[in-house]
């Protein structure tokens, strides 16, 4: 007898990509094989995304690209898009079953309940009302060498531009046991180093009495695991004590993604974050403090409803004063249901895209400039994969600040540790932030 296929497809974030391996795991141990998403399947399961008009937009293009690639396959759509868009969902022909947030562990028995019935079925619920943490758990996943644990899931925040508290619901955490026996379970399985994430990481523990530091301490104990990583941070969360904590553990990776939006006051309050630019700048401060060369990553939005010329040069110089390793930069995007989409002085697209493009060529700048400070210094380099560069053979991994360099050889290296001295910069066909290092 074959098995069934099934095949998925994830949109969206790490804490969606988590999900979607979790999904994986559930279709496995049911007995379907795994294929790839353009082969045909009986089942195809797209975790979709909802953060912009755009994600909808992408989600219900894999949906419908499903149903076109086997039209008697069973299409679930699940997660963030089918959440905020429900009543949509059910009248779109391609998707055979809805499976909203904290609702994904129900995926085989959905799949179950739908070959019986052969009518669209539905498990949605009013995510805004849920407490309880969805289980969903992962033993492998599609990285070799590094695991992403989903440790919370909703937010508080309600930031003027987002529709995720709305799609996820309000914070809740993992047991902290659980997420300590999936490491576990992990560590055992050859991962050396794992990143916790969340969809608002800085609030773990606020319903369950932990907290988001407890947890990483808990997990550096974990024989086996040699690097822990972190989502993004809500800038508050970096106090003296929460840096100096971080600093004694010696296998906290110092790359922090400390969420910005704006590096003006003004457009900062119209977007409700919780926090203005000085506190911003002395989070930053803290963690060069206990640090010596971290890494700083952020996010920033440029043309936000009401950004004036005025507003994005203070945003831009104090991008230059932070200084940051790498920005991801966003053009505002309106969201249907949030209130930015209805606030007056909307900025046109061409301004947004200017403006994109100078803050692009500043963050291209920055980043050099901080992969640079690392030439004739030495390095641990956690290897991944084999790279050609100008037609030779290298094996490419990172650096604990997540600065991607490569070691000369034709050895299979994956999930090897190696340290070294970085020769220099990768010329030719290279990718940017590509070293050599002499070993």
């Amino acid at each position: 007898m074959n098995k069934k296929k099934a095949a998925l497809h994830n949109l969206g974030c790490k804490v969606n990509a988590y999900e979607t391996e979790a999904m994986q795991q559930l279709l496995e141990e049911a007995g379907y094989e795994i294929v790839e998403f353009n082969e045909k399947a009986d089942v195809y399961v797209i975790n979709t995304c909802s953060v912009t008009n755009m994600a909808d937009r992408k989600s219900r293009q894999m949906l419908h690209r499903a149903k076109k690639l086997n039209p008697n396959s069973i299409v679930v759509a699940a997660g963030c898009y089918v959440q905020t868009k429900t009543s949509e969902a059910k009248l779109d022909e391609a998707i055979d079953i809805i499976i909203g947030n904290n609702k994904k562990h129900e995926l085989i028995s959905t799949i179950e309940a739908y070959e019986q019935s052969k009518k669209k079925t539905e498990a949605v619920i009013k995510i805004n009302h849920r407490q309880e943490y969805e289980a969903l758990h992962v033993s492998k996943t599609a990285e070799h060498t590094r695991a992403f644990i989903k440790v919370q899931d909703g937010c508080n925040q309600f930031c003027s531009y987002c529709i995720i508290p709305y799609a996820r619901g309000r914070v809740r955490s993992r047991l902290l046991s659980e997420v300590i026996e999936e490491i576990e379970i992990l560590a055992k399985n050859g991962y050396k180093e794992v990143v916790l994430t969340g969809i608002h990481l800085s609030s773990y523990g606020v319903d369950t009495g932990e907290n988001l530091l407890h947890l990483i301490e808990e997990t550096a104990k974990i024989e086996g695991i040699k690097r822990i990583r972190l989502g993004s941070l809500e800038p508050r969360i970096v106090t003296e004590e929460f840096a100096e904590a971080l600093s004694a553990i010696d296998k906290i990776c110092p790359h922090f993604h400390l969420s910005l939006q704006s590096g003006c006051d003004a457009t900062l309050e119209r977007m409700n974050r919780r926090y203005n630019t000085e506190e911003y700048a002395k989070g930053c401060e803290i963690l060069r403090k206990y640090f010596e060369h971290p890494a700083i990553t952020t996010d920033v939005i440029v043309g936000f409803p009401g950004e004036t010329e005025e507003e994005f040069e203070i945003t831009k110089e104090y991008l230059k004063r932070i200084h940051f390793y790498e920005m991801h930069v966003f053009k505002y995007s309106i969201r249907e249901g949030t209130k930015a989409a209805n606030m007056p002085d909307q900025v046109s697209e061409q301004l947004k895209t200017e403006r994109s493009s100078k803050l692009l060529s500043l963050e291209h700048e920055m980043s050099e400039e901080f992969r640079e400070y690392y030439i004739g210094k030495e390095v641990e380099v956690l290897l991944e994969e084999p790279v050609i560069i100008d037609g030779e053979q290298y094996f490419a991994g990172y650096t604990k600040e997540y600065v991607k360099v490569a070691v000369k050889t034709d050895q299979m290296l994956s999930n090897t540790f190696i340290k070294g001295r970085v020769k220099g910069k990768v010329k030719g066909t290279g990718p940017v932030d590509l070293f050599v290092v002499e070993f």
